[in-house]
């Protein structure tokens, strides 16, 4: 039985896809992020690259064990891979896309009856504005929870076009099947119980719809600015093809080359307390450019609002000692919801120090 939902306080702000269509030459100040690293805009053939995992690999007596070493290896040292041979039908991908930027292409009058309700972090507009003077991003979004059905807002996915519901349906579907085929390979490498994934397994599946327009000056914006996921897991597929997503590794920004048919999958907070902290969130932004829009879809496998997070008990021994306090997901959804995007400040907050006031 799911809880009640969490109040979020969302503020009303423009629509940055009617900014956009402005003749500016210049962003209005509330866009304007001065104290941001400088975003890379080209990628260089020598720069290192998230690591690819083959699932039909995965799932293959021949090679699944040197290829759940390599997924192991993603997991630890990048939080990052892109997932190729994913069994989802390319054409079933194809309509996912076309549908989304009909959506984007609707009249500004039609995509406002999606929009964000008073207190309410889902639907069409910009997630985490609290307050009158946050900076903004450069980013709209539609966001909703698709899945278990009987969460789903009556006014967002229930009033979305029949064939845009239907696709979604079915999308949605083959993602799940995905994120538990990959919870039940992370399960059998770390030696984990049958049970410590319940809590992502049978929690809430959300999905955001981005759409980042370009911009007269790039570098002064931010599409998304750094952050980590706090769900267990996100599966990203890019829809247009347009270069914008970062990944910190080792103190740099690292644009992702998306390959074609491919799937980006990252590690969440959620995930990284699982595994007491075996497994890594990563640090991720999203940067716009001056000529063309972006978009994307990222689906969000978060933990079921009745449960607890915790390290994974079978993780926890005495060499190994907790390392994330233990917390309810309302509260730490709360958590989320109620401080600005700031990197991996909240995972952080729930650290456990150890007796020399260290982290452990």
């Amino acid at each position: 039985m799911e809880t009640k939902e969490i109040d979020h306080t969302t503020l009303a702000v423009p629509f940055v896809q009617e900014l956009a269509k402005m003749p500016l030459t210049s962003v209005p100040p509330r866009y304007v992020h001065p104290d941001q690293d400088p975003p890379i805009i080209s990628l260089d053939s020598s720069s290192p690259q998230i690591p690819v995992i083959d699932m039909q690999r995965l799932l293959s007596e021949d090679f699944m064990d040197s290829e759940l070493q390599k997924l192991d290896h993603a997991c630890t040292e990048w939080g990052f891979f892109q997932l190729i041979n994913h069994e989802v039908n390319s054409s079933l991908v194809e309509k996912v896309k076309l549908e989304t930027e009909k959506f984007f292409k609707m009249p500004m009058e039609e995509k406002r009856k999606y929009g964000q309700l008073e207190g309410d972090v889902e639907g069409y507009g910009n997630a985490f504005v609290g307050s009158e003077d946050p900076k903004l991003h450069w980013r709209d979004s539609l966001y909703f929870t698709i899945s278990p059905p009987r969460l789903r807002k009556p006014h967002l996915f229930p009033n979305l076009p029949p064939s845009f519901r239907e696709t979604l349906d079915v999308y949605s579907t083959n993602l799940k099947n995905i994120m538990a085929e990959i919870l039940r390979q992370i399960r059998k490498k770390l030696r984990m119980d049958e049970t410590e994934m319940t809590v992502l397994l049978e929690g809430k599946q959300g999905m955001a719809f981005n759409y980042y327009p370009p911009c007269p000056q790039p570098e002064k914006v931010i599409g998304l600015p750094p952050h980590s996921d706090f769900c267990g897991i996100t599966i990203l597929l890019e829809v247009n093809d347009v270069q914008g997503l970062q990944i910190k590794k080792d103190g740099l920004w690292i644009p992702v080359k998306f390959l074609p048919n491919a799937f980006i999958i990252n590690i969440g907070d959620t995930l990284e307390i699982l595994t007491n902290g075996t497994y890594r969130s990563i640090e991720h932004r999203a940067t716009v450019n001056s000529l063309k829009e972006r978009m994307s879809i990222a689906t969000f496998f978060n933990p079921k609002m009745d449960g607890e997070i915790a390290p994974a008990p079978s993780l926890v021994t005495p060499e190994t000692p907790a390392r994330f306090k233990r917390i309810g997901v309302v509260d730490y959804t709360k958590g989320i919801f109620t401080s600005k995007i700031d990197g991996k400040s909240h995972i952080e907050s729930l650290r456990i120090q150890n007796e020399q006031g260290k982290s452990n």
